[in-house]
């Protein structure tokens, strides 16, 4: 690109970001106008003027007074008590924050090569039975500043909804100092050796499903691709996996998060920080990022609304703080592993990282059905970092279907990123059906679905019904990607960027920073880290703080509320919705101002970047996908399993959502039945399964010409007989009744496999509701 061109180029890159600037600010200034015109008007009756000179006569004026001044004493006494908590935690080495009882199966300390995680086994609680002969459930909580346990932090929780439907619940957790020389790739191994102890556990249960949240779904995911003999299906929440997509329109919320490391200049930052700590990097500094996303919440929000209701607030708030506020600690390794390869590197689903034996991560070696779990309202990982990974491993449906692998993706409309963990909601609702599918997500056939869950008023309560619909992979694309990932390049120029800043702290300036750290130094800066010192310098440790605790007793003893709908307290609370309202306005704008910056810079620098780039090549004409080549030279290879299989996609009904329940009674059919069916694990049939349908669909009459030569033994023919006829009677399909297509279809069947057409007998075809 010569001089001119590139004049060119950061003139168009200046003129869309500086339109997409404005449309953000915009929708800033609008936003933060509509809040204040609500706080202000919301109610007009309370702010009619006899209200308020109700509200304003001295009795009133005294009520309120003494009422703010006990929520006051309250509120800090409560900040009193979060700073004794995580004082006494800190000093007994931080605990999982687990609402459920549990016993210790295996501590990765003691392994040969330990590391500092230990798998956990939930105690059912009372009244709840467990079946041990159902499939296990194995929950790894993320490891990105905070402690373990928020997957079981409440009886309304993954590990909740999974021990009330009968499933054996395990769980791993880490402890906060790592071990000595621990790697990621350690932790993976381990991570092994928890779920092979699971198997043997449960021998005769289905492969453990795995359940990975944040950063446990990339644990989850390594776990899957290096051991996918011992997995079983695989649910991903709010999952990173792909960290440079985004939303990146002049209509929509950024993702601010995903140029950090660029503004940062790449992952030296994380290594001058865990060399400053004498070769641990601090978990808070992931904390700390993760609060000022929300500065609204975190400066404001939580603590106004303990004040507001100072009475019952506190417990709750105590709870979740107890684990928001433990930070626990990595080796240098893990954290620069992490932002070299996934924050950074993006290059998880590349297969450019390698395992402790070499070898890559592969994420097509998955054998196990994979739910995708996402919310639209999660600025930290939004659904473009969940999903897009599927595109870039993936060369198109077809490869997906070849391998035999199920995809489903489940979106949430509004809850934030924590929301997906903590949100008692959405563990009542998606993570319990969830583990409803899990159950027979396995017969499934390949391909990537869409979960939906329709919602049914009965009586007092809700029903929840499942529906999966079937999606190609260049739709899913189309769908997040409206702008063709162009915005992703530049990140590119981040990695390279970073890759030169690494390696410039590492010659200049890592020496001196390492002779000068020493243990003493590395626990004064964490514990003089200001996240560290707003909990213990509120604590019963500063003399100050006294006083506290018998006044607030005494407050308890003499309360004297205000009912929230006066009109000063209405008033309080206008005021503090302003307040509020201006603080989102100002991380709307910062948040504009970043993106701006960041696509101004390294927009421009990849364009220097592509210079020593090879230009695309002419575009070529499409043609037929390698894995349809490959079905369609089988077409007529195999034999009683490739028949089955094939009627079955034959016989399918098409174009229509999958409901649950039609799944659960195939789940039942293929137990009832196993005498008839091909002896086949469940991913080696949904691979056949996979290329069948390829077969079906691209060659649909060589399909059906070749049946009976799958089936060209009287063996087989008569196997197949036997399982029409028991189908035909069973009254559980008795009701159904196939489609046109579906019909005719079967006629088709059945004429190429008639006597006369030198096939099989009529009867062979099974009966078309059985698909």
């Amino acid at each position: 690109m010569d001089a001119g061109k590139q004049l060119a180029h950061a003139r168009e890159v200046g003129v869309k970001t500086g339109v997409v600037l404005q449309k953000r600010l915009r929708n800033a200034q609008e936003a933060y106008t509509h809040r204040v015109q609500q706080a202000m008007g919301e109610d007009k009756a309370a702010l009619a003027p006899a209200k308020w000179m109700a509200g304003l006569d001295p009795m009133n004026g005294y009520a309120y007074a003494v009422d703010s001044m006990q929520r006051a004493i309250l509120f800090w006494d409560t900040i009193r008590e979060r700073g004794n908590r995580f004082v006494e935690n800190a000093t007994h080495g931080l605990k999982p924050v687990l609402h459920f009882d549990y016993e210790t199966v295996m501590d990765g300390r003691q392994f040969a090569r330990p590391v500092n995680y230990a798998l956990l086994k939930i105690t059912p609680p009372e009244g709840v039975t467990i079946d041990d002969s159902r499939r296990p459930y194995v929950i790894i909580d993320p490891r990105a500043g905070h402690g373990p346990g928020i997957g079981g932090f409440k009886d309304d929780s993954q590990v909740g909804v999974a021990m009330r439907a009968g499933h054996p619940v395990y769980f791993v957790i880490f402890f906060r100092d790592p071990e000595p020389g621990q790697t990621l790739l350690d932790v993976c191994e381990a991570e092994q050796q928890f779920i092979r102890k699971v198997r043997a556990l449960h021998p005769h249960s289905a492969k453990p499903a795995i359940i990975g949240n944040c950063q446990g779904g990339w644990a989850a995911m390594m776990l899957g691709a290096s051991d996918p003999d011992d997995t079983g299906p695989i649910v991903i929440n709010g999952a990173p996996m792909s960290y440079w997509s985004g939303a990146w329109s002049a209509g929509e919320g950024d993702n601010p998060m995903r140029y950090s490391g660029g503004l940062l200049g790449g992952t030296w930052l994380a290594s001058l920080t865990a060399d400053l700590g004498n070769g641990k990097f601090d978990g808070a500094w992931l904390v700390q990022n993760f609060e000022n996303l929300n500065p609204a919440n975190s400066l404001w929000d939580k603590y106004y609304h303990l004040y507001r209701k100072a009475d019952t607030e506190p417990p709750r708030f105590l709870e979740f703080e107890r684990w928001w506020g433990g930070y626990y600690l990595m080796n240098r390794e893990e954290i620069e592993w992490i932002t070299r390869n996934l924050f950074v590197g993006n290059k998880l689903w590349s297969g450019d990282v390698k395992a402790a034996g070499g070898k890559g991560f592969d994420l097509r070696e998955i054998r196990a059905p994979i739910v995708l779990f996402a919310s639209m309202g999660d600025n930290i990982t939004p659904p473009q970092q969940a999903f897009n990974w599927v595109v870039d491993v993936y060369g198109s449906t077809e490869e997906i279907k070849a391998r035999g692998q199920v995809i489903v993706g489940m979106m949430h409309r509004s809850v934030g990123h924590l929301g997906i963990f903590v949100s008692g909601k959405v563990a009542q609702k998606e993570h319990a059906q969830i583990v409803s599918v899990l159950k027979s997500i396995e017969l499934l056939p390949p391909g990537l679905y869409g979960m939906v869950i329709h919602e049914h008023k009965r009586g007092d309560g809700l029903e929840y019904e499942v529906e999966f619909e079937e999606h190609s992979l260049e739709e899913l694309a189309g769908r997040l990607n409206r702008f063709e990932r162009v915005d992703e390049k530049p990140f590119e120029a981040v990695a390279a960027l970073s890759d030169f800043n690494q390696r410039a702290y590492e010659l200049f300036a890592q020496p001196f920073v390492q002779a000068m750290s020493s243990e003493a130094s590395a626990r004064m800066l964490r514990e003089f880290h200001p996240l560290r010192v707003q909990n213990w310098a509120f604590s019963d440790m500063n003399p100050w703080m006294a006083w506290l605790k018998p006044a607030a007793e005494a407050v308890r003893a003499n309360r004297q509320a205000m009912a929230d709908d006066h009109p000063l307290r209405q008033q309080e609370q206008a005021g503090a919705e302003m307040l509020s309202a201006g603080l989102d306005a100002y991380r709307a704008v910062r948040d504009a101002m970043t993106e701006a910056s960041f696509f101004n810079l390294y927009a421009n620098l990849f364009s220097f970047l592509s210079l020593d780039k090879p230009s695309a090549p002419a575009a070529i004409a499409p043609q037929e996908p390698p894995e349809v080549r490959a079905a369609l030279a089988s077409v007529g290879e195999g034999g009683y399993t490739e028949a089955i299989a094939r009627l079955a996609c034959l016989l399918n009904r098409k174009g229509e959502p999958l409901p649950l329940s039609r799944l659960e009674l195939r789940k039942e059919l293929v137990t009832d039945y196993a005498d008839f069916l091909p002896e086949l694990p469940p991913d080696a049939w949904r691979k056949t399964r996979g290329q069948q349908e390829l077969i079906t669909r691209y060659a649909p009459e060589q399909a059906l010409e070749t049946l009976p030569v799958l089936l060209r033994h009287q063996a087989d023919r008569q196997r197949l007989h036997a399982l029409a006829e028991k189908l035909r009677t069973d009254e559980r399909l008795l009701g159904t009744s196939p489609t046109a297509e579906q019909a005719a279809m079967l006629g088709r069947i059945r004429a190429v496999l008639s006597p006369k057409a030198g096939g099989g007998r009529a009867a062979d075809a099974p009966r078309a509701g059985a698909s």
